[in-house]
């Protein structure tokens, strides 16, 4: 998810599954009816289904989901278009809950770092609300690009903005995974690896409105949320998500879904 302490509170260690358990309670409530489809990110399913749909997913389609973690969205997209899915994240707990939650989808995991991406070629490529994650994503796209087949699509969100400050660095938790990416320097990144941006939407309101609501929601589940995480944890959750409110509020950061096919 977005700039979560997902798996560190400042360098120590919270087990994928607690997390998962700690949070579903709020994340439930965040969300419209229907929305929560056990994502984490603020992504709402339409938004995931918006996204699949200009991507091309259709019944057969190779689909591989780069950074999946427990693969709410990719479970979503297999279970309603018939697509072939693999889903890759390189925290083995996250995987462990992605399989479990997959019977009678066709569906796989593996556990790896990205990049490099696994071998193969595949028709759409996926990378949802982590492409922050990467530093350098010279590399990562050209990854993404070498496996996409003949007219391949790269569906994913970004968000864009200049990069941090040292200010900005400090006050958020987990910042070795927040790298904002101009769009200018993005879209030549995807130019120069043979991609052609053929679908682009802003979704930085909607996004701001998911992030409020999961505030609100996780002050409200704070109690029960730290007595299986801890109070560090949660408290580290709350601070990322009232910088990406304001970020997102305040013209900080841009939020875009984008669909780039193979020219």
């Amino acid at each position: 998810m977005t700039s979560d302490p997902m798996t560190s509170n400042r360098g120590h260690p919270v087990d994928r599954s607690l997390l998962d358990r700690a949070l579903a309670g709020a994340r439930l409530s965040a969300y419209p009816p229907g929305q929560y489809i056990g994502q984490e990110s603020f992504m709402r399913a339409d938004e995931i289904r918006e996204l699949a749909w200009h991507a091309g997913i259709r019944p057969g389609a190779d689909v591989l989901d780069l950074c999946c973690g427990v693969a709410g969205p990719g479970r979503l997209i297999a279970r309603e278009s018939g697509c072939r899915y693999l889903g890759v994240d390189a925290d083995p707990g996250a995987i462990e809950i992605a399989r479990g939650r997959s019977d009678g989808l066709d569906c796989r995991f593996e556990m790896a770092r990205v990049p490099p991406v696994p071998a193969g070629e595949h028709d759409v490529v996926l990378l949802l609300e982590t492409m922050l994650a990467f530093a350098d994503k010279a590399p990562l796209v050209a990854e993404i690009a070498s496996v996409l087949g003949p007219s391949g699509r790269f569906a994913c969100t970004a968000e864009e903005g200049a990069p941090l400050t040292e200010a900005e660095r400090a006050a958020m938790p987990a910042a070795d995974t927040v790298w904002p990416v101009r769009w200018r320097e993005l879209a030549a990144l995807l130019d120069e690896n043979g991609l052609r941006v053929r679908w682009r939407r802003e979704v930085t309101r909607e996004h701001a409105e998911t992030v409020d609501a999961l505030i609100a929601a996780f002050e409200s589940h704070r109690t029960a949320i730290a007595e299986v995480v801890g109070e560090p944890v949660i408290d580290e959750l709350l601070v990322s998500h009232r910088i990406w409110s304001r970020w997102l509020r305040g013209g900080r950061i841009h939020k875009v879904a984008l669909v780039a096919r193979r020219s």
